[in-house]
């Protein structure tokens, strides 16, 4: 991964496939103004080199499911393990290796409000501690940005897909069971597949998949590393916040480029982030410089991520 570099035409490319990871070929070719085999070549070269895959995720709270951020404190030679069998788990949207392999980072998404399922990792011996606490609201809907600065806004409105609807969490159905995992697994995976791979109707396929991202329960998201463009330390931090400055300095990290992820959570430390830095430098001024000047921030606990099992869907 480290020899990959992305030119002009792959940037442009998964900037508009975040914006719409299901959109046609031929409508990002007309608005890259290249050729359609020119983009299908590309997003299949970097496809098969492992650079980047579309994943279908669902929306938690359009389901109705709570998410649990929790931590595992491990001997470094059974981390890789340990969270490689957690990534395989349906009920994990997040895995990583933390402080160099010493800590696990994981998000458990729970249907209704029950806890974590955390007796059976309790139970090993190896585990020398587990907390687990719920995030209560992201705050930012976007993913990092610093991927996402390829287009022109006159490219981007072109390829933007109409708004989503957000009524009642939605109840799924027996097709849903067997489509959402597929789309995770390839978020652009074609119609005649999909309806072979779960035994149903290419119609009610292609109608139900449309159905799901009209209401907000199905995104695309784009997997690859951040360090393809330039970004290689990537940290979660926990801030213990003032209750009235709370909603203030998540709003505030929000808005931030370093920012791939905040939301509010419960514990002692009550608002969690995911910064995205070039170098430890560039993130020791953002801690420095930015954070620690917020008013409201008590206390702050950075752990760099050092390695990601699961981003936010299974690998295919």
């Amino acid at each position: 991964m480290e020899s990959v570099t992305l030119d002009a035409l792959d940037l442009r490319l998964l900037h508009a496939l975040q914006i719409d990871g299901r959109a046609p070929f031929s409508r990002i070719a007309a608005v890259l103004d290249v050729s359609d085999r020119t983009v299908a070549r590309r997003f299949g070269k970097l496809r098969s080199a492992g650079i980047a895959r579309i994943a279908g995720v669902t929306n938690s709270h359009r389901l109705g499911h709570a998410e649990w951020l929790v931590r595992l404190r491990v001997p470094p030679a059974r981390s890789t393990a340990l969270a490689r069998a957690l990534a395989h788990r349906p009920d994990t949207a997040w895995v990583a290796a933390l402080s160099s392999g010493t800590e696990i980072g994981c998000v458990f998404r729970v249907a209704g409000e029950g806890p974590a399922p955390l007796a059976a990792l309790g139970r090993l011996p190896y585990v020398g501690h587990v907390e687990a606490h719920r995030v209560l609201r992201p705050i930012m809907e976007r993913r990092w940005a610093g991927r996402n600065l390829a287009l022109t806004d006159d490219q981007i409105a072109a390829l933007t897909p109409a708004p989503t609807a957000d009524p009642a969490p939605v109840e799924l159905t027996d097709l849903d069971h067997r489509l959402l995992p597929a789309l995770a697994a390839d978020g652009r995976a074609a119609y005649p597949d999909l309806a072979r791979r779960i035994g149903w109707s290419e119609s009610a396929v292609r109608r139900r998949l449309h159905e799901l991202r009209r209401m907000g329960v199905l995104q695309l998201d784009v997997e690859i590393d951040s360090g393809l463009f330039g970004f290689s330390v990537q940290c979660m931090l926990r801030l213990s916040v003032a209750p009235g400055s709370l909603a203030q300095v998540a709003r505030a990290l929000a808005e931030d480029t370093e920012a791939a992820f905040v939301g509010t959570m419960t514990g002692s430390h009550n608002l969690v982030a995911v910064a995205v830095c070039r170098d430890a430098s560039a993130l020791d001024t953002y801690l420095t410089e930015r954070v620690g000047t917020l008013g409201g921030v008590e206390r702050v606990e950075s752990a760099l991520v050092t390695a990601y099992f699961k981003r936010a869907a299974p690998e295919g």
